[in-house]
């Protein structure tokens, strides 16, 4: 008899405990499920002194210890229909550097402008980059503040990451872009957010990448227009983890640039670049 009652208690208080357990579980019975637990933010934390400065404060051809240029007239993947030229179409004036697109025949190109990189000059991982600068205007101008991988670790692009710091087309103007490329996102899919600035060409602004190994930021003005978030997934999704060097450009027409054609009027267009410098990122 003891066996009994002993064996009715004990079923007993197991009912007890599953009943229990399995009404905590219960979606209908009131009770919210507890929160999920709140995403890891990071506070990004930069140098407040510019260890790489570009102040453009001597007259004449840019810095060569600092630039480099692209030259060529095939394309660059774009279709883009300008020659860039070895230092003709940029140099520093008060101040200022002046890169200028021309409607003028060369090597088979009807027009000419200049890119300028830092590669193997200055080649940076992780940091912020500000740029103050005045765009060009006019249908068929295609302006960049952008970077590329130093060396394409990954593959070719867009395997190995592209930044583009600020892009913009003038037949869609003041509209400025902030955009990423990567394998898992590229070309008209690429990530990235835009701002209307109304005095886009009219006055200088400042054009900001903040680039950390938990995310990619980026500023307009110290105004967020962008932010991606490190996945941690692998290449594909973040190529961002190697070194990469900045490349400054005019380039004319193209897929993007030249969507809507090209106005030979409005040449020659020039983008104007205050200054750049470059803020290590400590944590």
């Amino acid at each position: 008899m003891d066996k009994l009652i002993f064996k009715i208690s004990f079923y007993s208080l197991f009912a007890c405990l599953l009943f229990a357990c399995s009404s905590k579980s219960d979606p209908g019975d009131g009770v919210p499920p507890p929160p999920p637990p709140a995403p890891t933010t990071y506070d990004w934390v930069f140098e407040n002194t510019a260890t790489w400065t570009e102040e453009f404060n001597i007259d004449g051809a840019p810095d060569a210890t600092k630039w480099g240029y692209d030259v060529g007239g095939n394309g660059w993947g774009n279709n883009e229909a300008q020659y860039y030229t070895d230092g003709l179409n940029a140099s520093v004036n008060s101040g200022v550097l002046k890169i200028v697109a021309k409607k003028e025949p060369f090597s088979g190109k009807a027009y000419t402008s200049a890119r300028m990189v830092t590669k193997n000059k200055a080649d940076w991982l992780y940091g912020r980059f500000e740029i103050k600068a005045k765009l060009p205007k006019g249908r068929g101008t295609w302006p960049a503040i952008w970077m590329l991988p130093t060396e394409s670790v990954y593959g070719v692009w867009p395997n190995s990451g592209e930044i583009d710091i600020m892009e913009h087309v003038g037949y869609d103007q003041n509209n400025v872009h902030f955009t990423l490329h990567a394998n898992a996102f590229n070309g008209a899919n690429g990530k990235g957010g835009a701002k209307i600035i109304s005095t886009a060409s009219d006055e200088f602004h400042i054009y900001r990448l903040d680039w950390a190994p938990y995310g990619i930021r980026g500023y307009f003005d110290n105004e967020k227009v962008f932010e991606y978030t490190n996945p941690n997934s692998g290449f594909a999704s973040w190529p961002y983890d190697k070194k990469f060097h900045m490349l400054l450009n005019i380039a004319v027409g193209g897929n993007w640039g030249g969507a809507q054609g090209i106005d030979d009027t409005v040449f020659p267009a020039t983008m104007e670049i205050d200054y750049v410098r470059f803020y290590p990122f400590t944590k």
